[in-house]
């Protein structure tokens, strides 16, 4: 079966199913493709995988991550001092989704993807069995251009919607949701805190009450509690500013980021 036999969106479907068939939240891991070099990109994928990632959300390195925290900003940097690009995080998603059959989400800015072509972005992300996309400062109301072409090719484009988000807006945008629905956690930048914003529960309530799809929830988790905490509130979690650090201070990184993986999974079963 080759990486395009199944659509992205069917990939999304069938992890968050499988996750909760086993009564359990679905765990996204974000990691910057390039960092700490370009080499270590694809153990850590897997390593992320083996200690029980659902799905995996490769960061695509950009000179001006305005929605992100020190972690990722810093990630980004040194990615793209190592050259990386949006070529090589698709050859990234090919190679991981060939091999394990994982839902891959491509997480980046507007640039790059205008840069390397809506058209061909789209025929290449189907090729290499990329699930969906998560353009950070691509509002849903501006979107039309990279729905027209990543729709037909069975690509999520995923929106983030944070505790502001009037209900108008969420009544109008989230029925059309693809893939899942990303809930932020907070205001602000990504980055690991020390405890979730107190209206998480009422916000993702808001959000569930138009979604036709999972809801996830991302920014600021960072430890097995936080996880705990959101099950039977959310669908999954989505964690990168701590997945991230986890690496960064490790000298085993692959080591060390499935067992970091493995305590958020583990948090995230009923």
């Amino acid at each position: 079966m080759t990486v395009a036999a199944i659509t992205g969106t069917e990939r999304i479907a069938r992890a968050f199913a499988r996750a909760k068939a086993e009564n359990r939240l679905a765990v996204a891991i974000y990691l910057t493709v390039g960092y700490p070099d370009r080499a270590s990109s694809a153990a850590l994928l897997r390593a992320a995988l083996d200690g029980g990632a659902d799905i995996l959300e490769l960061g695509v390195p950009f000179s001006d991550p305005l929605a992100d925290g020190a972690t990722v900003q810093h990630a980004s940097e040194v990615a793209l001092a190592n050259g990386v690009t949006l070529e090589d995080c698709l050859a990234e998603a090919r190679a991981v989704v060939a091999e394990r059959d994982v839902p891959v989400v491509l997480m980046g800015y507007t640039n790059p993807f205008l840069r390397y072509g809506l058209d061909r972005f789209a025929r290449e992300a189907r090729a290499a069995g990329v699930s969906g996309v998560i353009v950070v400062d691509l509002p849903a109301e501006e979107s039309a251009a990279f729905d027209m072409t990543l729709a037909p090719a069975g690509v999520a484009r995923i929106d983030l919607y944070a505790p502001t988000t009037p209900d108008d807006r969420l009544a109008r945008l989230v029925p059309a949701a693809r893939g899942f629905v990303y809930c932020v956690s907070l205001t602000g930048v990504t980055g690991a805190r020390r405890a979730l914003g107190s209206d998480v529960a009422a916000f993702v309530g808001r959000v569930k009450a138009h979604a036709r799809v999972p809801v996830a929830l991302g920014f600021g988790i960072s430890e097995p509690s936080h996880v705990a905490a959101l099950r039977g509130l959310v669908d999954g979690v989505a964690i990168g500013s701590a997945a991230i650090d986890a690496v960064t201070a490790a000298t085993d990184k692959p080591a060390a980021l499935r067992a970091f993986v493995r305590a958020m999974a583990d948090a995230g079963r009923s």
